[in-house]
């Protein structure tokens, strides 16, 4: 079976990370360019509500892009508000897969990973990933689920 090659966006949420000193999403791109998947495109913007939602609305326009993982703003700070935006667009909620990245999270930093508000769902036909901006758990939610859960041949 010919693997579907998906556009994926990266969308980092961050106040303190710029061009120079993003390694989650810099991660995320060589993950992405060394599957079978299309890097879209790759944003940073700060911890702001209406930027994010004004990017994900953007790019929830387009018919061409297929997935939109953001990495940042989902732990229990007053700035972190990437899970609320997200389930803002949400259609359908995938709480399967924060459960999943909790779980695999725990066996790492033990309940630590309850601080994680790891979340994904379906808007306009398109999944919507939110992952911690560390670079491990970027790692581990896409080689333990995401790569997976993104391959149609996978079976």
């Amino acid at each position: 079976m010919k693997k579907k090659k998906l556009n994926i966006a990266i969308l980092i949420v961050s106040d303190t990370r710029n061009i120079n000193t993003d390694k989650s999403g810099e991660l995320l791109k060589k993950k992405i360019k060394n599957s079978h998947h299309n890097l879209f495109e790759k944003k940073i913007c700060k911890d702001n509500k209406q930027q994010i939602k004004k990017i994900i609305k953007d790019w929830l326009k387009i018919k061409s892009l297929n997935v939109i993982i953001a990495t940042g703003g989902t732990g229990l700070t007053k700035r972190d508000i990437t899970p609320e935006v997200f389930k803002f667009f949400f259609e359908k909620d995938i709480p399967g897969f924060g459960e999943i990245f909790r779980i695999l999270s725990y066996k790492k930093i033990k309940t630590s990973s309850l601080q994680s508000r790891a979340c994904a769902g379906i808007s306009n036909g398109k999944y919507l990933f939110s992952l911690p901006g560390s670079p491990s758990a970027c790692n581990d939610a896409w080689d333990l689920i995401m790569k997976y859960q993104l391959d149609s041949s996978f079976k």
